[in-house]
Parts: structure tokens; C-alpha cells; sequence
């Protein structure tokens, strides 16, 4: 009798934890829970809420002005794509699917950066999903078709005494040794000029002599941050999709998870092409010449959960655990790097506070998606100072229960 008893407190405590462990919310409701209902210190969850508001990065609300601060030492660093300010710092806390903790105006949409590189690194898994892209270890030139260029609505060329009204983008002896995985993973070294952003401009080298003259890298050998580049992987993935990737992103990813419909998903206001006789804008990859993803915290929040849940959601596996897993693989060239913008907390380089399991979507500002399996943990903290990121995490994950 005692056994059936404890086999059926097992069962109960089981099947609560299940439940609790596979909540997903709806496109309408989430469902917020209080810090007392999962044992979790409020002291010490109020304490992490506090320290990501006093931490709030210095740089100002003013995006224009603050990305001159950051980047105007840069040549051809003016921003060609839309910007908004920003508002204070703002997130949101999820555990085990439900709503914890919550601070600023969660509900404004706001430029993300670089977040907007795992939409990039999400539609090409899409693509492979699909069939559309058959290996990542294909060389992005043999998918790309010639790329017609408008500009204020007319067929431009990019060159006036060039011999086409096509530019392509590969075309070149080292671009061509460029594959799919070498561009998620920030290692091909691209080079050209694209929407009017040289490769060699974006974070350039203090040798100036050298911008232009180096020799290229092996494609998969050296990790370079460059938005350039990623914009060169968005214009691929419009190619192989063959319409825009907010398009892609929306009815694949963006509606089934139940994101608001206030998300907005920018280009340059010079990427504009021509696909299949109608006019597409190329978006880019981040925000460093502005553009990218405008996109509220909540939002963000149910981008991070779908990762957190392998790329299932409420039974619906709406990107393939495959592709998850990959994206979080370490990069040769840089082992705190996956797919972009995955960034990994290899032998906890990154947070030292957390599990190296954990990864995070960042982007500028910083506006972090942090995403823990072990602890089945999401937070979306915006605009804090990224050296306070680890302190924030410390206290958050200090409270949970033990």
C-alpha cells in the first residue's frame, strides 16, 4: 500500500511538472505566475529586476546619436537604414513558459541590432528545412541569381560603365569558396561593396594602407563581426526564397508562435531589388547602419522560447531540433560563437554565473535574449550595460529554487 501511494505522489508530481514544463502561451494571453508559486526567492528576483534598471547603459536614448559614438570613427559608418530612439531599460522574465518578472515598457517596440542576425541564421534554417538550401556546406554563389537593383523605383547600375545591369554579389575568386555555414558562422571573409557599405569599413583594422589590399582568408579559418557580410547572407536567403524574409519570417515563425503584429522588419533605403518582376527590399542583418528588427520585449520572449523548446511549439515543430542544435554548435574560429546571433557561454566565458549550456541572441545597446535549458529559463533585458549582464544573471539565478 505505501509503495502505491508513493507511486502515485510520483505520478502527480510528475505530471504537474510536465504540465508546468510544456506551457505555452497564446497569441492573446500569457499567463504571469508569482515568484511564491515555482519557490523562488522574490528578494533576490526583485534585487535582479533592480540591477538591470540602475545598470542601464550609458551610451544615450537618442540611437542616432549613440551609434556615432560608437561607430562614427568608421568610413562610410552614416546610417542608411530607419532608426527610432529608445526608451529606459524594459524586459521580461520567463520561467517555465510563464511570466515572472517584468520592468520598463515591455510593450515598445524598439530597435534590437544584432538580435535581428538569428532571424537571419532562423529563415536560412528554414530554407534547408525545406529543401530550398540543400547542405549548408554548399557554396552560396551556385543558389544566387543575377540581382537587379532599383533605386527610387527604376533599374539602377551600380556601375555606369560596367557591362551589366546585374551586380552578383559571389562573384569573385574568393567569394566563391564562400559556403552557407562559413557565412552563419562570421568566417568567410567576404569581400565587396553591398548597399554602399564596404566589407572593409564595417569595425575596419587600424591599418588603413591594408583595407583594400589584403590578403583574403581562407573561407571557415578567421571570425569576423561584420554586418556587411550579414546583409550579403540576408540578399542570399531573399534569393533563395524568392520574396522578402519579414514575409518568410512572419507566416513561418513570427504567427505561429503568437507575436503581436507590431514587429517591423527594415532594410536600407537603397536595398531594393527586383524578384520575379516585383520590387523586394533586401533587409539587413542588424542595426550597425540602421534598419533591422523593431520589436517589442515580449516578442522577443517568444522568438527565445522557441529556441529554448528546440524549435517546437505547443507539438508544432515549426524549425527542426537539427537546426537548433547546430546553431548552438561552437564555431572553429570562435568557440563562444554559433550560428549567427547565437552566442555561447562556452566553459562559461561569457556569464560566469550561468551554465555553459546557456547561449544568448544579442544584439547592441545591449538588448540580450537569454536563453538556459538547464534552469528553463528566458529573459529578455534591454538596454542594459553589457558589462552588467552577468551580474543581473547572477541574482536572477541565485533565486531560483534550489
Amino acid at each position: 500500500m505505501k509503495k502505491y501511494l508513493v507511486y502515485i505522489l510520483w505520478c502527480v508530481f510528475f505530471t504537474a511538472n510536465a504540465q508546468v514544463k510544456n506551457y505555452y502561451p497564446s497569441a492573446d494571453k500569457w499567463e504571469k505566475k508569482t515568484s511564491s508559486s515555482f519557490h523562488i526567492d522574490s528578494v533576490l528576483l526583485s534585487q535582479a529586476v533592480q540591477f538591470a534598471i540602475e545598470n542601464e547603459t550609458k551610451y544615450p536614448k537618442n540611437l542616432w546619436l549613440s551609434q556615432a559614438m560608437q561607430y562614427g570613427k568608421e568610413p562610410f559608418s552614416d546610417p542608411v537604414g530607419p532608426m527610432a530612439n529608445r526608451g529606459p531599460a524594459g524586459g521580461v522574465i520567463i520561467y517555465h513558459g510563464y511570466i515572472i518578472a517584468e520592468w520598463g515598457n515591455p510593450n515598445a517596440v524598439e530597435m534590437t541590432n544584432s538580435v535581428t542576425k538569428s532571424m537571419v541564421s532562423t529563415v536560412i534554417g528554414l530554407a534547408v528545412d525545406k529543401g530550398l538550401i540543400k547542405s549548408i556546406d554548399d557554396k552560396a554563389y551556385t543558389y544566387m541569381p543575377p540581382i537587379e537593383v532599383l533605386k527610387n523605383g527604376e533599374t539602377v547600375d551600380q556601375n555606369p560603365i560596367a557591362q551589366s545591369s546585374f551586380i552578383y554579389p559571389f562573384d569573385t575568386e574568393h567569394n566563391r569558396k564562400i559556403s552557407w555555414d562559413h557565412l552563419l558562422r562570421q568566417t568567410s571573409d567576404w569581400e565587396g561593396v553591398l548597399w554602399g557599405k564596404p566589407d572593409w569599413a564595417d569595425r575596419p583594422s587600424d591599418k588603413a594602407d591594408e583595407w583594400t589590399t589584403r590578403k583574403r582568408f581562407e573561407p571557415g579559418t578567421v571570425f569576423k563581426y561584420n554586418d556587411t557580410r550579414v546583409n550579403a547572407l540576408a540578399l542570399a536567403a531573399t534569393a533563395v526564397w524568392r520574396k522578402s524574409l519579414p514575409e518568410v519570417l512572419r507566416e513561418q515563425i513570427m504567427n505561429p508562435i503568437g507575436a503581436s503584429n507590431t514587429w517591423a522588419w527594415t532594410g536600407y533605403k537603397n536595398a531594393w531589388i527586383v524578384l520575379d518582376g516585383k520590387m523586394v527590399q533586401s533587409v539587413s542583418g542588424g542595426g550597425h547602419f540602421g534598419g533591422g528588427m523593431f520589436i517589442n520585449a515580449y516578442d522577443m520572449a517568444r522568438f527565445g522560447l522557441l529556441t529554448l523548446r528546440k524549435g517546437n511549439w505547443n507539438g508544432r515543430q515549426l524549425i527542426s531540433e537539427n537546426w537548433i542544435n547546430k546553431s548552438t554548435t561552437p564555431t572553429a574560429a570562435n568557440e563562444g560563437y554559433g550560428f549567427m546571433n547565437y552566442f555561447l557561454n562556452t566553459n562559461r566565458k561569457m556569464y560566469p554565473s550561468a551554465p555553459a549550456t546557456a547561449y544568448a541572441h544579442i544584439g547592441n545597446g545591449t538588448n540580450a535574449i537569454y536563453v538556459d535549458s538547464e534552469n528553463d529559463i528566458v529573459a529578455v533585458v534591454r538596454w542594459i550595460d553589457d558589462k552588467q549582464m552577468d551580474g543581473f544573471l547572477k541574482l536572477l539565478l541565485s533565486a531560483l529554487p534550489k
